[in-house]
């Protein structure tokens, strides 16, 4: 179980196909600065870069429930996103065929995060053909009904390393990097330049026979 994430890491989506299923807390509420519930990373020609959903009000130790958080349209950030990722993956393998999918969310008129986080991950699992069943729920209740869930609430973070019981597999980036393959960046990046064969990857990360 995880709170509600935007374009989530290539490790938080291997641990959901370890678990098989994905339950997002709706109801999550103190929200630190290091949770990625409105941040995502990407590689590109200038290097990683961060973006971010820009949200109403403070987002340390935000109070709100996480269903309730509304997105800032400041700033013009659905036009940066939408630059930002053609500047990185424009020309990958895989861009073509799911850019108008995903240019109808990025530029969509969505007022809550959970939504845009929601649409996001929708574009994903359908073009990747991941075979991952997602539920959003209350928090408590799905801890009551599922003995043994997995919460992964406050342990994914992009500043520190994640606690995620997950293998690094590198795959191929058009980006390298002087330091070689560059784990921990958003699904974006494995559904980019790997396409299908994504599922590959996170089945070798999550330590599941194929």
């Amino acid at each position: 179980m995880m709170g509600s994430m935007c374009a989530a890491s290539v490790r938080c989506y291997a641990a959901a196909i370890q678990a098989g299923q994905l339950l997002v807390d709706l109801d999550e509420r103190r929200l630190p600065l290091r949770h990625s519930h409105h941040r995502y990373r990407i590689d590109g020609p200038n290097g990683l870069q961060t973006l971010t959903v820009p949200l109403v009000g403070s987002t340390n130790n935000m109070t709100t429930p996480l269903r309730d958080v509304l997105i800032s349209e400041h700033g013009d950030w659905r036009r940066l996103h939408w630059g930002a990722l053609y500047s990185a993956y424009g020309r990958s393998p895989y861009f073509d065929y799911v850019a108008d999918d995903l240019s109808r969310v990025i530029h969509g008129t969505q007022r809550y995060l959970h939504e845009f986080n929601s649409q996001l991950h929708e574009v994903i699992v359908d073009f990747m053909d991941l075979p991952l069943a997602t539920r959003y729920v209350d928090g408590i209740k799905a801890q009551e009904e599922h003995d043994g869930l997995l919460d992964l609430r406050g342990r994914i973070a992009m500043k520190k390393p994640d606690t995620l019981p997950i293998a690094d597999v590198p795959y191929y980036q058009m980006w390298t990097q002087p330091g070689g393959f560059m784990p921990g960046l958003s699904i974006m990046d494995l559904m980019m330049n790997m396409g299908r064969e994504g599922i590959f990857t996170l089945l070798a990360m999550a330590g599941v026979e194929k």
